[in-house]
């Protein structure tokens, strides 16, 4: 039955529209190649499932939220995405080919907290926008972060997204399943303003969903320079997965070596639920990923009561290149963790945990010659044309060496146990 219900659906988005909306666009205009909007809310509102609408190349300056504050603590949107597509027809808001539309919050001085994009609908599909300055206000101690990209929908496709500079995380999946971030960048987070530290709430990615919300992945990410944690599963109660993403340079100034006192530091923070033990938590997994130079630790369980999967992952130059520190159920001191195929040398708190095959669990000793490159530098670099990371040598096991299988690089998962 449901090809058939799909078929329908389709036939009755044939006429799917292409509009266009451009930084010199007219909202009284007709929406058409020639003649393109100013702006995203009156997109929306033209916009029905299966439509594609592209947004031309240039800055989208945005200088006030949609609605007022209604108090210090409230949080107010610039943009908000409440209109959904349908299974099998998306509602699709691209960058046009080529070009690089940047929408730019930093000019917002609304005295509270601020969302840049609040896509709250569903069957949404945006791909290549660059996401800046959602800003905090420096006379208002009362908040945590404002976000670049909070989400509240479910099966939305976020791809090709550099979110930078924004004063709290770059994407924030509050509640919501089967959303896919995909091939997206999330750096220079810093909250400077936030009540309990500067740099305490600005991640690149994060994912902290209520129960029975499963299906929310990271692919293909990259987070980098934030001050807080590039990924963070924290008080997350369904299971997301993170995968072939890399993480690095986390709890420090952006752009400098300079700690931060408030900064957590980890590059991907796997769950945990506030340093308290909770029964219903959830397992998540992370594999074929990578992290390095991070203040904290590269893998970091934070306090999770239960095993998390940790596949075929990378870690270098950490403070611990993994931290399985777990919670007992009265509360004290656990380690928790299920690794496999993994890379590293420095190992915390997984003395309790499901290890075997990997680099530190075998009768081997890892050095740098075991790689074809131990550089740190590139991985910043431009990605593929379809999105994909940037091919680097560095961390590959060279050929011989006992590391082959192992690690974020290897050909396949061999979860051996």
């Amino acid at each position: 039955m449901k090809p058939l219900i799909l078929a329908l659906l389709a036939a009755g988005h044939a006429s799917a529209a292409t509009w266009y909306v451009s930084p010199t666009g007219n909202d009284a205009a007709s929406g058409a190649q020639d003649a393109p909007w100013l702006t995203f809310a009156r997109a929306q509102d033209a916009a029905a499932p299966g439509d594609t609408i592209y947004f031309r190349g240039g800055r989208y300056a945005y200088t006030a939220a949609a609605t007022a504050c209604a108090s210090r603590t409230a949080v107010v949107d610039a943009v908000t995405l409440n209109k959904s597509g349908q299974e099998g027809a998306p509602i699709r808001y691209w960058a046009y080919p080529g070009e690089t539309p940047v929408f730019d919050f930093s000019a917002i001085k609304d005295d509270c907290r601020v969302k840049g994009i609040n896509a709250s609908a569903s069957w949404l599909h945006l791909k290549g926008l660059e996401i800046t300055g959602a800003p905090q206000q420096p006379e208002n101690r009362l908040n945590h972060e404002s976000w670049g990209l909070w989400i509240k929908g479910s099966h939305n496709i976020f791809e090709q997204l550099n979110t930078h500079h924004n004063m709290g995380p770059g994407v924030f999946i509050a509640d919501g399943s089967h959303n896919l971030v995909l091939n997206s960048d999330s750096h220079h987070n810093y909250d400077p303003y936030t009540s309990n530290g500067a740099g305490q709430s600005a991640d690149g990615f994060g994912a902290h969903i209520k129960p029975n919300q499963p299906g929310n992945v990271f692919r293909g990410c990259r987070a980098w320079a934030n001050t807080d944690d590039g990924f963070d599963l924290i008080k997350a109660y369904s299971p997301v997965t993170i995968e072939n993403s890399w993480a690095w340079q986390h709890g420090y100034l952006p752009g400098t070596s300079t700690p931060l006192a408030a900064g957590n530091g980890n590059g991907i923070k796997a769950g945990g639920y506030g340093g308290v033990y909770v029964a219903n938590g959830v397992k998540h997994t992370v594999r074929f990923s990578v992290a390095f130079n991070n203040k904290a630790a590269g893998f970091y369980a934070n306090h999770h009561p239960l095993a998390i999967d940790f596949f075929n992952n990378t870690a270098f130059g950490n403070g611990a290149d993994y931290d399985m520190r777990g919670i007992a159920p009265d509360g004290g001191p656990a380690s928790f963790g299920l690794l496999r195929n993994n890379i590293g040398r420095t190992i915390r708190n997984a003395a309790g945990a499901d290890q075997a095959h990997n680099s530190w669990t075998l009768p081997l000793t890892v050095g740098d010659a075991d790689f074809d490159s131990v550089s740190a530098e590139g991985w910043d670099a431009p990605r593929q044309p379809d999105g994909s990371l940037p091919v680097l040598r560095s961390y590959h096991p060279r050929p011989g060496s006992a590391l082959i299988g192992l690690g974020a690089f290897a050909a396949a998962v061999q979860e051996k146990k």
